[in-house]
């Protein structure tokens, strides 16, 4: 990002304002009002460079966001952060988010009737070892092959020869049987929404050298207490503000286009000059916004090449009494991963949240290759009510769908890096 502080100033637009636009101008224009655009928004602002950030969308979030239905404030999906995102939180901590919106628990890892584990009291690894020493549902003889398997990692620096997928990390390392099903499987698929057979091991490696290897505190588990797009977003909008820059909704960004000063950009209401510009959408918008560009099309196609995996989370009202025993609870043997119980978390009486991540996998397709959100959500209620009869029958329902949730997380999969190319012009997330 240090380059950005040396673009020039004093631009030329390129493209005429044409009818009902308006003319303006900014050293830095961000496209795309997810996380990665707040977070580059901010980074930028926080060192004075003034930023125009666009969002496509209603609301700010992206992939993240806030969505209203019944009178309540829910979430696009069920998503936590762990200890280890240190530059994640630091950002929050720079545009005012207080403690108070996540819930902080050390790590314990929830399988409804098959596994328990809880983090122990020490310093890394030992807390995770000691952990899974204690473990409720598995054998001894289990154990210890974790142990083993936590072992064999740490010496080999959580380095692999050669990328593989999860599935054959975990045959090679003699993790089969309920290791696999109640422990790596499930966070596998919740890091890298991608299945353990089709998922790279060596990015896996990386998630638990960063989130188990270092510092006991990086395993926490940070469950929101507000919704997606004030724990950040809203928050970094008005940081933005403050600092003289703006962040639009509703403001799409069709086109940009290089000049002999920097670059011009349109968007849906006004055609904006920028120093620099950092395109933080998904990977298909970024491809079409930068295949016009010539010096960006190895870029674009790169982006464009991505694979994606999507997330469904479907909400289920119950009557008010209704309440997880934890805050978080998985669930295994069927499509539901994770349960989060919103009451715990947003006082939302009796709702939960079911999460299926990398949910193509799951079959419930309709003719436009979309997951068919009613066959879902009947699947998801009757999957809750095996685990808890005792809940009774859902007061309502809402499934949300994110089809281009991520990219898929595969073995040696190559990613476009921050340089596009075209000299100013970066990408983000």
């Amino acid at each position: 990002m240090d380059r950005l502080e040396d673009v020039v100033e004093g631009v030329k637009p390129a493209i005429p304002a044409g009818p009902g636009k308006i003319r303006s101008s900014c050293r830095v224009a961000v496209v795309g009002g997810g996380y990665a655009g707040f977070a580059t928004a901010v980074e930028l602002a926080s060192r004075g460079i003034t930023v125009q950030l666009f969002e496509a969308g209603p609301t700010f979030g992206g992939r993240a966001r806030r969505i209203a239905y019944r009178d309540l404030e829910l979430d696009n999906g069920a998503h936590i952060l762990l200890g280890a995102y240190s530059e994640t939180l630091r950002l929050m901590r720079t545009v005012g988010v207080g403690e108070a919106a996540l819930l902080r628990l050390p790590l314990q890892l929830m399988i409804k009737d098959r596994l328990t584990i809880n983090a122990a009291p020490l310093p890394a690894p030992w807390h995770l070892l000691a952990g899974i020493l204690a473990a409720a549902g598995l054998s001894w003889p289990e154990r210890f092959r974790a142990l083993r398997f936590m072992a064999a990692l740490q010496r080999m620096k959580f380095l692999l020869p050669a990328d593989t997928t999860v599935a054959t990390l975990l045959t090679t390392h003699r993790q089969q049987g309920p290791l696999a099903k109640y422990l790596w499987e499930p966070l596998c698929v919740s890091a890298l929404n991608t299945p353990p057979a089709e998922a790279s091991a060596q990015i896996f490696l990386n998630v638990l050298r960063d989130s188990f290897a270092r510092k006991r505190t990086d395993s926490d588990l940070l469950l929101p207490r507000v919704d997606f797009s004030r724990l950040f977003p809203d928050m970094a909008t008005a940081f933005l503000s403050r600092h003289g820059g703006q962040a639009s909704v509703l403001s799409p960004v069709t086109r940009i286009e290089t000049s002999e000063s920097g670059f011009t950009l349109v968007a849906r209401n006004e055609v904006v000059t920028a120093d620099a510009v950092v395109v933080a959408t998904g990977p298909h918008q970024a491809a079409r916004l930068l295949s016009s560009l010539p010096g960006a099309a190895p870029t674009a196609a790169l982006a464009d090449n991505l694979a994606c995996e999507s997330i469904c989370t479907v909400y289920v009202q119950y009557p008010a009494q209704v309440i997880l025993p934890a805050p978080m609870l998985g669930l295994s043997g069927g499509m539901v991963q994770w349960l989060f119980d919103r009451e715990s978390l947003h006082g939302q009486r009796g709702l939960i949240a079911a999460v299926i991540s990398a949910a193509d996998s799951h079959g419930f397709m309709n003719a436009q290759g979309a997951l068919d959100n009613d066959a879902t959500t009947i699947a998801v209620v009757k999957e809750i009510a095996q685990h808890f009869p005792q809940f009774g029958t859902p007061v309502w329902t809402k499934a949300v769908q994110e089809k281009f949730a991520t990219f898929a997380c595969t073995p040696n999969l190559r990613r476009p890096t921050q340089n596009t190319g075209v000299r100013g012009l970066y990408l983000a997330g």
